[in-house]
């Protein structure tokens, strides 16, 4: 038995759907100097505030060690800080600088540049669909976040 065998039609066209639009993303993305896991771990620095530590490596897919060691180079280039939680001072914190939401806001715009190129050329239905998802797709992005893949 295939693995897809229990899922709709609609799952299917969806993931593919996603899977070719994150292709599309991750060509419009302007190289930086941050990687895709640094550029994902000061978004959500920026959207969600200071982090611990130990709490970065999860949602990211990668080792507490390899965290720690992208945590080490965004604090040498400026772009995090480390400090002590205030409730267990054995506890490091995490924050983004103001360099780092620069960092994220110069790729976002550069990403944001290139789409609005692209849908520019939509027809105005297809626009407007794209907008409509928008509520929804934030929603998938809010589970995504309180119930990560295992």
């Amino acid at each position: 038995m295939r693995h897809t065998d229990n899922l709709s039609a609609q799952d299917v066209a969806i993931a593919g759907g996603f899977e070719r639009f994150y292709e599309v993303l991750r060509r419009l993305t302007p190289r930086s100097e941050l990687s895709l896991t640094a550029a994902s771990t000061l978004r959500r620095l920026e959207r969600s505030g200071p982090h611990r530590l130990c709490e970065l490596h999860a949602p990211e897919g990668v080792s507490q060690p390899a965290m720690t060691q992208l945590i080490t180079r965004l604090e040498k280039e400026g772009l995090a800080a480390r400090g002590s939680d205030p409730d267990d001072g054995r506890a490091v914190v995490v924050t983004i600088t103001d360099a780092g939401r620069d960092a994220v806001a110069r790729r976002r715009e550069g990403r944001t540049r290139a789409l609005s190129a692209l849908l520019e050329q939509l027809p105005a239905e297809d626009h407007a669909a794209i907008v409509a998802a928008l509520p929804a797709l934030e929603r998938l992005g809010d589970l995504m976040v309180e119930q990560p893949p295992a």
